[in-house]
């Protein structure tokens, strides 16, 4: 049954088609092409050998005879005639005067050559003559040699002939070996070409096949197995590869849609709260005006922290849904990190250490998006700041075409039990409940990504959390 399904997808537009008409039965038709012309080729040989034996035989009885006719010795004729039958395979033999009559003959003979065209020939040119002709119903080879006497002078002539069936059927055995092992040759190529495609290439060729069609009827995590020649494994492992790229994309798609809406949902939240915490703000500020005493003015106090802390937080979802890049400025790198630590030195509480710049800083002017990229480097230094016990510093430094922003902090390190990708997705926070938003880390990972850039947190050996940012540079930061 299977044999039977291999041989019927021969008949289809596939590989195997494909190999047998464009390289099998080209190869076969070369060879039978060849076997043609070598039948052709031994035919010939086999006429010139039957030739070339007939005129040496010819050659040795033709003076003896030649003077036995001259002689008109009849004994002596027949008896060179009998002759020749001892030295090779001749059927007949015989005597002819110039006009083709029958002066002697022995075997298988013409009686008469009077109107003989290839006889005349042999008497009027001189030179020797030989065909295939039918005497008595068989079909011999006759060679035909003019008797010249010792003047010179053509006076008979001499016909000596083999069957030519003999040689018919040896050649006829040999064209049918040589067809039936052609045809032998046709059978074996037509096997392995089969045996060979079926293990070789046809079956590494239905894995993949198979592979596509389930990855086609949507099992997406199937992956086709790297096997058979070379060629067929590069395309499983492109076909792999793509389908790598295709779940790749399809999640990162997935990812921007989420983000697209919890950006959209965040913007109008961060919208809602902005005025009716200005109006609380300012309520407050004017309650404390009208009431001086001390146990108003520490509530009021209270209810303007807690504005301030969810002004913080509104702020931070706005950025979180901030528009791409709008506007690109030049500002130097040292102005950059010094502007973050002002901005960063207004919010932080007493027990929270201020970063510190380690000097010497890269004289690199940056072609940013300052805004954006100064609340990136804010919010690591928040976070860096409230980890800290003792110290938070920054390190900035040039490798080839790349800047890197190291800030270190000499805290407890990365939360267990969390990786740096995650850390970094929104509303993922380490922090107590009601102490952060969870949007730092994704806000810096958004802005770093809109200037190509990128976001890495490790623990260092030492202790501590480093979040590294780098910057691709251009010719033109560097020597600006």
């Amino acid at each position: 049954m299977t044999n039977l399904t291999s041989f019927r997808h021969l008949h289809r537009g596939s590989l195997q088609r494909s190999l047998l008409f464009f390289v099998v039965l080209p190869m076969l038709l070369l060879a039978g092409l060849a076997i043609r012309f070598g039948l052709t080729f031994t035919n010939e040989l086999v006429t010139t050998s039957m030739r070339t034996d007939l005129e040496l035989i010819g050659r040795a009885i033709r003076i003896p005879i030649s003077d036995a006719l001259l002689n008109q010795d009849t004994d002596a004729i027949n008896a060179h005639l009998e002759s020749v039958f001892t030295i090779g395979r001749v059927y007949g033999a015989s005597i002819y005067d110039v006009d083709g009559r029958l002066v002697a003959a022995t075997g298988v003979i013409e009686r008469d050559l009077t109107d003989s065209q290839l006889a005349s020939e042999v008497v009027s040119t001189g030179q020797q003559q030989d065909g295939y002709r039918s005497v008595s119903g068989q079909s011999l080879f006759s060679h035909f040699l003019p008797i010249i006497n010792r003047s010179g002078q053509i006076h008979g002539l001499l016909q000596i002939s083999r069957k030519a069936s003999d040689f018919e059927k040896s050649l006829a055995k040999l064209s049918t070996l040589a067809w039936l092992s052609w045809l032998a040759l046709a059978l074996l190529s037509l096997l392995i070409m089969w045996r060979g495609h079926k293990r070789v290439i046809g079956h590494p060729i239905n894995e993949l096949v198979t592979s596509m069609r389930r990855v086609a009827s949507g099992d997406r995590r199937y992956r086709a197995p790297p096997q058979g020649p070379i060629e067929l494994q590069e395309v499983a492992k492109g076909l792999n590869h793509m389908l790598d790229e295709i779940n790749t994309t399809e999640r990162q798609l997935k990812e921007q849609e989420t983000m697209a809406a919890i950006g959209q949902v965040v913007s109008g939240v961060a919208h809602e709260l902005g005025a009716p915490l200005s109006v609380i703000d300012g309520r407050a500020q004017r309650l404390l005006r009208q009431h001086p005493d001390a146990d108003s003015q520490r509530q009021l106090k209270a209810i303007r922290g807690q504005v301030l802390r969810l002004n913080h937080m509104v702020k931070q979802l706005q950025a979180f849904a901030h528009t791409p890049i709008a506007s690109w400025q030049r500002i130097a790198l040292l102005s950059l990190l010094q502007q973050a630590i002002q901005s960063i030195s207004y919010e932080l509480q007493d027990e929270e250490k201020l970063p510190e710049i380690q000097l010497p800083c890269p004289e690199i002017i940056l072609h940013v998006d300052i805004p954006r990229l100064e609340l990136a480097i804010v919010n690591v230094l928040r976070n860096a700041s409230q980890a800290a016990t003792s110290q938070v510093v920054i390190i900035s430094e040039k490798q080839q075409n790349e800047l890197y922003i190291r800030i270190q902090d000499d805290g407890t390190g990365l939360t267990k039990g969390l990786t740096s990708e995650q850390m970094m997705n929104p509303f993922v926070s380490t922090k107590p409940q009601g102490k952060g938003t969870g949007l730092g880390l994704a806000i810096v990972q958004q802005i770093m990504q809109e200037h190509h850039g990128t976001v890495n947190l490790k623990n260092n050996p030492a202790g501590g959390c480093e979040v590294t940012l780098t910057l691709p540079l251009t010719e033109q930061d560097i020597h600006q």
